[in-house]
């Protein structure tokens, strides 16, 4: 079986330089190589101090850059908070709470304040979606090979017995005494929103220490902290589906979150040459096949965004477009396996393609 990985965004300070830019790349999400030229001269136009950090965590590559005479030491904060949070939130570590709560066989558990929060999120943006996004469905994503990388297809049998433990309504969360409790058999990850909470967590940091200008690139999420030096907006693409060096289109955003979800960023091939992608129907055990293959989401809230472009991914664009009618709060870009481009009425103006899609017609869902 073969194993294929790429990232969903890329990033760009400024609208010049490489392949996902109209004129030429300073950052891109998947490689640190070409992250310097534009935003360099933004900083040095500007006066302000650049900073720039490095890490590997949540099974990504991280790239921190920060403006101001107090981002070195506000970027060595960051970096403290997100290993941190990677401990914290991690379904392997012994220590974690998430980890107890999965070995619990249905007792009991003492939890912090913030890992009761993050589940009471989850599991509420679980409802509104009516399932489509549920973490319970961990089990499901072990017998898949995910998160071990030991891929296989499952038969229907196992797939059908461990779909007796994915359902959200069956963790209790006691938020006044700080307690969890799943019934047993079943296991949760809180993967699907970690790296969306964790960038919001540093924006949150960052601000505190008073930094202003900030570009988080963490793996497929990006989170903004105000505007780029000079004062212009930052300017991200959403990668082409078809092809990691080229670009759908981009958006111009400050102190937002962009969070991409695609069935091109981990899947493998069976020996029968069929593609398997990591994203699952928790209402199947399957990988969601919802007519979407990028689902990106652009919002004040990065674990809101991160859940969202796996959940409207899982829901397809019909029931993705009546989501953002009902509940709002985001704007979205939908692609579709036939190519075609679908954006939320907020992005009408703002949105604008790239590449081998200059030419194509970008749909508008009106609310």
């Amino acid at each position: 079986m073969k194993k294929i990985i790429s990232i969903c965004l890329l990033v760009l300070t400024v609208v010049s330089a490489a392949s996902c830019s109209p004129d030429s790349a300073d950052i891109s999400a998947d490689s640190s190589a070409d992250e310097s030229s534009a935003a360099e001269s933004s900083a040095s136009d500007t006066d302000e101090t650049e900073s720039e950090k490095t890490l590997f965590a949540m099974d990504t590559y991280m790239t921190f850059k920060a403006y101001g005479d107090n981002a070195d030491t506000a970027l060595e904060e960051v970096l403290t908070l997100i290993s941190t949070l990677e401990e914290e939130l991690s379904v392997t570590n012994e220590e974690s709470e998430i980890f107890k709560i999965n070995e619990s066989s249905g007792e009991i558990v003492a939890v912090s304040q913030e890992t009761a929060e993050l589940i009471c999120a989850a599991m509420e943006i679980s409802e509104q979606t009516d399932g489509a996004f549920d973490i319970s469905i961990y089990p499901i994503m072990k017998e898949w090979g995910f998160t071990t990388g030991e891929y296989q297809v499952p038969d229907d049998e196992t797939i059908q017995s461990l779909l007796e433990y994915v359902d959200y309504t069956q963790i209790v969360v006691d938020e006044e005494n700080l307690t969890v409790t799943v019934s047993d058999g079943m296991q949760i990850d809180l993967g699907g929103i970690a790296k969306g909470y964790a960038g919001r967590m540093a924006a949150l940091s960052l601000k505190a220490a008073g930094v202003e200008s900030a570009l988080l690139n963490m793996g497929g999420n990006v989170q903004t902290v105000g505007t780029k030096p000079d004062g212009s907006l930052w300017t991200v693409g959403i990668q082409d589906p078809d092809d990691s060096t080229k670009c759908v289109g981009y958006v111009k955003v400050s102190d937002k979150a962009i969070v991409t979800s695609g069935g091109y960023e981990r899947y493998f091939e069976d020996d029968d040459g069929k593609i398997w992608w990591h994203i699952m129907n928790p209402a199947t055990g399957y990988p969601a096949d919802s007519g979407l293959v990028s689902v990106t989401i652009i919002g004040d809230d990065g674990m809101v965004c991160d859940a969202l472009s796996t959940s409207l991914f899982v829901m397809g664009l019909e029931n993705a477009a009546e989501y953002w009618r009902e509940y709002g709060g985001f704007e979205a870009v939908f692609v579709t396996s036939s190519g075609e481009i679908y954006i939320t009425q907020g992005l009408e103006d703002n949105f604008v393609t790239m590449d081998d899609y200059t030419d194509a017609e970008v749909n508008v869902i009106e609310s």
